[in-house]
């Protein structure tokens, strides 16, 4: 089907997806607001840790153009936005980057265009939010002059296994003729495209998904808590669970939650359950509580190890390890690591912090440096917190060298959570 896409948005969702397409034979535009960014990609840098320089260079090579001018969206078949949708004060979505994005389109829209949104959001944007944008700045008429679908973004960071090829693609077109043209474009580079029966419902299957994990790991994160009270150790109860092959799905608790899926998605679905229906959705809420509290339970425990060895928090040493998100990636949205650091920070701390993703890293008030020597920062830590389990950490040396570790990720043999 191949032809000419239009994808505005070249952070870690549009730009894998910008890659599939060139590679499938696809004339991509990648289009974005930041005019640095569309220099950097011109000339061959990445941003993001799943695509190297070279893949970009490949892209290039390919016909990928990154530009900051909207006027491609009219030489486009295709155009499918990308962009961020963090969140706002009110618990939902801010859509300015949406709103942003649907107005460019439509002062350049074409008869016969699809344009698919994959921007997580709330149920209804789709239609409600993004078309009524598209048919004013056009003068077209959605479902007749033009195809519109939505299709949740699946992209995880650092997956060696997963991406955008091997990963089912969900697609709910506002009519069958936009679903069909929407899973004809993504058919070219997904193995297994999976039609819905509208945005709506393609719009609340992206949130359940991560409501589900949201709701687990605060199941676990819970039980982490109690289990240690009682003197049982959670890893070998969750270790146990996870041998049974069917009705377990196995999940582990940590210092908190990171990312932009996880803390904010099942927030959009709380926040139209209670703005459509005037009642909350307590499951949402209740994992928030018990997830948001795990950076103080890491604090307060951090401080409980420190007084075993006649110390306290205020003047001690603390040497936090990983501050990203999630494993071998450099991406810190979100990060509990920033919380923890804060916290032990107002006790009267001294907190120090290595990640051989991360040179510098900005806390609520202070940017602080990574440690240049790492074993000579173990040798000076009064405690040492294993906050993100890198791969190219070796835990038994780190734990040889430590003289406290404590390790909220469960993957070595000293002190967990």
């Amino acid at each position: 089907m191949q032809g000419t896409v239009t994808i505005i948005g070249q952070g870690y969702v549009g730009l894998p997806l910008a890659q599939s397409a060139v590679l499938a034979g696809w004339k991509v535009f990648g289009l974005d607001v930041t005019a640095s960014l569309v220099d950097a990609l011109n000339a061959g840098t990445s941003h993001v840790d799943d695509l190297s320089d070279q893949d970009i260079h490949t892209m290039l090579d390919q016909g990928y153009q990154a530009t900051t001018d909207a006027k491609v969206i009219a030489e486009s078949d295709v155009v499918v936005i990308c962009v961020p949708t963090p969140l706002s004060e009110s618990g939902g979505p801010d859509l300015t980057a949406v709103r942003g994005a649907s107005a460019s389109i439509g002062a350049n829209l074409t008869s016969g265009t699809t344009v698919i949104l994959e921007s997580t959001t709330y149920p209804g944007t789709t239609e409600d939010v993004m078309i009524p944008i598209l048919e004013e700045g056009s003068g077209l008429k959605a479902g007749t002059d033009f195809h519109v679908a939505f299709s949740p973004e699946r992209i995880n960071p650092g997956d060696p296994v997963y991406g955008v090829k091997n990963t089912p693609k969900l697609v709910g077109g506002i009519n069958e003729e936009a679903t069909a043209a929407a899973v004809g474009f993504y058919s070219d580079f997904v193995d297994e495209v999976v039609p819905l029966s509208g945005p709506k419902e393609a719009e609340t299957a992206k949130l359940l998904e991560n409501t589900f994990r949201h709701v687990n790991i605060a199941l676990v994160n819970e039980m982490a808590k109690f289990c240690h009270e009682l003197g049982i150790d959670i890893w070998e109860v969750i270790r146990g669970a996870a041998t049974k092959p069917f009705g377990f799905m196995k999940f582990t608790p940590g210092p908190g939650v990171g990312g932009h899926c996880i803390p904010i998605d099942p927030n959009y679905l709380a926040y139209q359950v209670q703005s459509e229906l005037g009642y909350p959705f307590r499951f949402v809420e209740l994992a928030q509580e018990i997830n948001n509290s795990m950076p103080e339970y890491v604090a307060t425990r951090v401080g409980g190890l420190l007084n075993d060895q006649e110390r306290s928090v205020k003047g001690s040493t603390i040497l936090l390890l990983g501050v990203t998100y999630k494993p071998d990636i450099a991406d810190q949205r979100e990060s509990p690591a920033v919380p923890v650091a804060d916290l032990l920070r107002a006790r009267g701390a001294k907190v120090q912090f290595h990640d051989p993703h991360v040179k510098s890293w900005k806390l609520t008030d202070e940017t602080l440096d990574v440690v240049p020597d790492l074993d000579a920062a173990l040798a000076e830590a009064d405690i040492v917190v294993l906050l993100q389990a890198h791969q190219s950490y070796d835990l038994a040396d780190i734990e040889s060298k430590a003289r406290v570790l404590f390790d909220t990720r469960g993957q070595s043999r000293g002190i967990r959570l």
